[in-house]
């Protein structure tokens, strides 16, 4: 945004610029280096709880805040500060307390958004309110624009936008922005108690892979070379477990070039993990272990109450069911792995859907599955065996020809996790990378390249091994309700126009 000249400035700023600048020109100070600050407003509130109306304690304490109420009179002023916490604590300037000049310094210069430090006996008013009885008070940092009119909701894109003024007068911004480093050191200890170990892979890479999906693109000055933001961990974690780091997990930052919805962002957080000697039935049981030892943590219960008041159950074992049973029920016909492209295409066009012509076979069937159940899978669901063509580093399926051993979790309509029993036969990856690499050559944005390290990796001996990726902003969204946009604090949105 273009600097608005001083003059065409809207009243409230221009006034807030003025006092700014006669606070400079007495010699004071708008935005001090450091301020009296002896203790915090919930420390302040939690040892002075139960006191009797109109006490005072003898206990003087310096405190800062944010001014979020203010009321002047003649001889007496009130004021409520809340701290980044939103614990709020009144303040109390007096005539007799402060003198004359201060008291109407306080008056003219102060305004709502100011940060300041007062400082002052702890004491309960005549209506019992716990107040700092002022003898002084300092400006910490002068607030040159107006908070947002309390009964004026934000709108969404406001919060998303201005997530600073949003964290300052919304409470449930404040504590959705604690709820996930809550969850993030659940699952952490989760893991740890799982005996899994931590790694970091890297984001810069020479090639994507790990996920069927369209990368951002940059280039290293250093190494003259084209580079790619990662997509997925996957092959560097499972290069971990060649390594003998048999339970590996990484929480980490993916970026994918694509649609942005309430469930989509093109840079997220995700979990990715793999357990030697496991398969997809062991990452199942981890997956809800993990997604219910983060709801245990955030309410105590697995009953998680979201931001409507709403509540919903991920307790107990979830239901499975088979991805083309699935389909089936949904179409009205029996559809399975060897259904061919063109009866999916017939069924596809019955149901009034838009065909890409690069689909391949397994692509289309998810696309018809996810078009007959959206909105419909609410209940915690494990979807179970995907086609073969659509996940090249799965392992093909012990009974059922044309699948993979794969499941997709959905809770409430979104997909939240995706589990395997890894491919390990360096000879049958290959082939499936060389598949996708001409399905690339084709124009398919989302196909995998032939990483030669990876194959290279697996030919040293990969043991058996089970494989889950969970989206760390929708676990926020299965335990909250809300969409993707609110559960990331500050998620991508396009500069404002002049």
């Amino acid at each position: 945004m273009s600097q608005i000249p001083e003059d065409d400035l809207p009243e409230q700023l221009r006034i807030r610029r003025e006092k700014r600048a006669a606070i400079v020109a007495r010699g004071g100070e708008a935005y001090p280096v450091a301020v009296p600050r002896t203790a915090s407003l919930s420390d302040i509130r939690s040892r002075h709880q139960g006191l009797e109306v109109d006490v005072a304690t003898g206990v003087v304490e310096s405190v800062s805040g944010r001014v979020i109420f203010k009321r002047d009179t003649g001889k007496l002023c009130f004021a409520t500060l809340r701290e980044g916490d939103g614990t709020e604590l009144q303040a109390m300037l007096s005539l007799d307390k402060v003198g004359q000049d201060n008291l109407d310094l306080w008056k003219s210069e102060i305004d709502l958004g100011d940060i300041v430090s007062v400082t002052g006996e702890v004491i309960t008013s005549k209506r019992g309110e716990l107040s700092i009885l002022a003898h002084s008070y300092q400006l910490a940092a002068k607030s040159l624009r107006p908070l947002p009119v309390e009964h004026k909701p934000l709108s969404e894109e406001t919060r998303v936008r201005m997530r600073y003024v949003d964290l300052i007068v919304r409470p449930e911004a404040r504590t959705n922005a604690r709820l996930r480093p809550a969850v993030m050191r659940q699952l952490r200890e989760s893991f740890n108690s799982r005996e899994y170990i931590e790694v970091e892979t890297p984001m810069l890479q020479v090639m994507h892979g790990g996920a069927a999906a369209r990368p951002f693109k940059t280039y290293s000055n250093a190494y003259d070379m084209d580079l790619f933001l990662r997509i997925a961990p996957e092959l560097f974690l499972k290069r971990c477990v060649v390594g003998g780091i048999e339970r590996v997990f990484e929480i980490n930052r993916n970026f994918r070039n694509e649609g942005a919805d309430s469930s989509h962002s093109p840079e997220f957080a995700m979990i990715e993990s793999y357990q030697a000697y496991g398969d997809w039935d062991t990452m199942a049981d981890l997956t809800r272990g993990l997604v219910q030892e983060a709801a245990m943590a955030v309410y105590g219960t697995h009953q998680v109450t979201h931001h409507d008041g709403t509540v919903f159950d991920l307790g107990g074992k979830w239901r499975e069911a088979n991805l083309f049973d699935l389909i089936s029920e949904g179409v009205g016909e029996v559809v399975t792995a060897q259904t061919s492209l063109e009866e999916l295409k017939r069924i596809a066009t019955k149901l009034g859907m838009k065909i890409d012509p690069k689909w391949i076979t397994g692509k289309l069937a998810e696309e018809i599955f996810e078009h007959v159940t959206e909105g419909q899978l609410i209940e915690p669901i494990f979807v179970r065996g995907f086609p073969v063509d659509t996940s090249p580093l799965v392992r093909g399926h012990r009974e059922v020809p044309g699948l993979v051993e794969k499941w997709d979790l959905y809770v409430q309509g979104f997909e939240l996790a995706t589990g395997y029993s890894e491919l390990i036969d360096p000879v049958i990856q290959r082939e499936r990378l060389v598949e996708q690499a001409s399905l690339g050559a084709k124009g398919d944005l989302e196909a995998m390249n032939l990483d030669e390290d990876f194959l290279r990796a697996m030919e040293y001996a990969m043991p058996p091994m089970g494989g889950m990726g969970m989206g760390v902003d929708r676990l926020l969204m299965a335990l909250t309700g809300l969409g993707i946009r609110e559960t990331i604090l500050f998620p991508l949105v396009k500069p404002e126009e002049n």
